[in-house]
């Protein structure tokens, strides 16, 4: 469990970090290289002057392959007229789950919908300068199918499909319900409200499962779900231009901190706020994000808190990324979602001067990333809840305030006490805890320029490195900090970010203003 967790002791039952809400995409990209779509019109025998009959006749396959399966499974085929006749404003999920459980369906084909909305597709027009025609990816409308099924593994899912070419399909799954369907297979007893479990008896099973589904072959899955749906993946791969090249186009992945029960989580949220919303800037945000703060950064770092219905949410954002903070019920969440994975990076072998070589390059969309999608935001998350853990001096984190008051032997050797509210210590706590020492560590002589921002003369300079030498051998004793293994680096224990942050809490906020300006 994470130092937050730990800090409140028997109020958490527990953490569980699963994927939550996960949108693929599949591109058949062998049609996007230029003259890549106009080759499979000539594999296909169409000549650009029948392009539209071609594609009116494929669009005319796809619309009654939709309603075939509709009809041999029974189910409802709705156009966007009946879907606002059925339940005006509601969304298309909330409906697909009503019709479910109003026809009692267990398993396979819910409904199927259609709708006009916008798209990427191919156009053939004239070229003024060649004077011949040519084939052209411009942005249109046309009918997408939305095909919702009830699936044994993976609950309520949504196909979404492109009528015109390229055919474009979107994947729409929830972890949180895969997770429960698991749980119930091996009879593992769990209590839910809506996407969140607020108590599951064997947590060590649900940690593995989680794990075992970020490893998944993900493409076997949904090539599958594409086979279903699209008449024509079995004529475009036996032409040459292959299957679905699958990417993560939304990702969220939940650290779910289980409270005992909904009273105990309510008392602690108006604090969580307030800090975030108080203590959290843009250099926090970057760094639970995994970017390091740069001169040269250029984008928008924003906080929005808000409340819902059902409670407050508070959201910090970086470009097209976002940590939210949210209650469900008994349930505290930390979520992290990822629309843009540039922003981040993994290590990947590139070819350099005729080798291959190991670099740290930009995350890209591609399903196969998974596994660093899935690092990347428990990383956030648990970042998040460190930041967290200095929120509320109560419990084990007076105690151990208290046990830093004391002088002890620590294997053989006298540590002095520390007097965790004095002005020099709390500085010396406020520059460990530097966002930035959260994701790298820190050396000596980062925190000896926190400490002694102007510059000095070199035995000045010694002086320095000395005194902060003795300072992180006390923090060291006191199990505040530990050395990185074959490293000069140093980094921030979880019992180090409770009882430094608790300190940093009673000095900055909770002491009177008098006392409070002389740290």
């Amino acid at each position: 469990m994470s130092a937050f967790s730990e800090q409140l002791g028997d109020a958490v039952l527990g953490e569980i970090t699963m994927f939550d809400r996960m949108v693929f995409k599949g591109h058949l990209s062998a049609f996007f290289p230029k003259g890549g779509f106009k080759a499979f019109l000539d594999k296909r025998g169409v000549l650009l002057k029948n392009f539209k009959s071609f594609v009116e006749q494929a669009t005319g396959e796809i619309a009654a392959h939709a309603r075939k399966l509709a009809e041999e499974a029974g189910r409802p085929f709705m156009t966007k007229a009946d879907q606002f006749t059925v339940n005006k404003g509601q969304s298309k999920e909330k409906l697909a789950e009503e019709i479910a459980r109003r026809d009692g369906v267990r398993e396979g084909l819910v409904c199927v919908m259609s709708a006009l909305e916008p798209c990427m597709s191919f156009r053939v027009k004239g070229d003024r300068d060649t004077c011949k025609l040519g084939v052209v990816r411009e942005p249109r409308k046309c009918l997408h199918y939305y095909f919702y099924f009830l699936d044994p593994e993976f609950g309520l899912i949504h196909v979404r499909l492109q009528s015109w070419f390229p055919l474009t399909i979107q994947i729409w799954m929830n972890g949180r319900e895969w997770l429960a369907r698991q749980l119930e297979k091996r009879g593992v007893s769990f209590e839910r409200y809506e996407n969140s479990l607020f108590r599951i008896d064997d947590l060590k099973l649900a940690e593995e499962l989680c794990l075992k589904a970020a490893h998944r072959r993900w493409p076997r899955v949904l090539n599958a779900l594409a086979a279903r749906v699209n008449p024509w993946l079995g004529r475009i791969r036996a032409a040459g231009f292959g299957g679905y090249y699958w990417v993560l186009d939304q990702f969220e992945i939940a650290t779910d901190v289980m409270f005992k029960d909904r009273s105990a989580l309510r008392a602690l949220m108006p604090d969580l706020y307030e800090h975030a919303v108080l203590e959290f800037g843009a250099e926090n945000v970057m760094r639970f994000l995994g970017r390091k703060p740069h001169g040269a950064f250029k984008g928008e770092v924003t906080t929005d808190l808000k409340r819902r219905p059902e409670g407050w949410r508070i959201k910090h954002s970086l470009k097209q990324n976002h940590i939210k903070m949210y209650d469900k019920w008994s349930v505290l969440r930390i979520e992290t979602t990822i629309n843009k994975p540039s922003e981040f990076r993994v290590l990947r072998t590139v070819k350099q001067g005729g080798s291959n070589k190991w670099r740290w390059v930009p995350m890209t969309k591609g399903v196969a990333n998974m596994w660093s999608y899935y690092e990347a935001g428990v990383s956030a998350n648990r970042r998040y809840l460190m930041a967290l853990a200095k929120v509320q001096p109560k419990g084990k984190a007076l105690d151990e305030l208290d046990d830093l008051c004391r002088a002890k032997q620590i294997k053989g050797k006298r540590c002095p006490r520390l007097i965790p509210v004095e002005a020099q210590a709390v500085a010396l706590f406020v520059a460990v805890m530097a966002g930035e020492n959260h994701l790298h560590g820190f050396r000596n002589a980062d925190l000896a320029a926190r400490l002694f921002p102007n510059p000095g003369k070199p035995d000045e300079m010694k002086r320095r490195c000395v005194f902060v030498s003795r300072r992180i051998a006390a923090l060291r004793a006191r199990g505040l900090v530990a050395k990185q293994p074959n490293s000069r680096r140093y980094r921030i224990t979880e019992r180090g970010a409770t009882v430094m942050g608790a300190a940093i809490r009673l000095r900055k906020s909770d002491f009177p203003q008098q006392f409070r300006d002389t740290a």
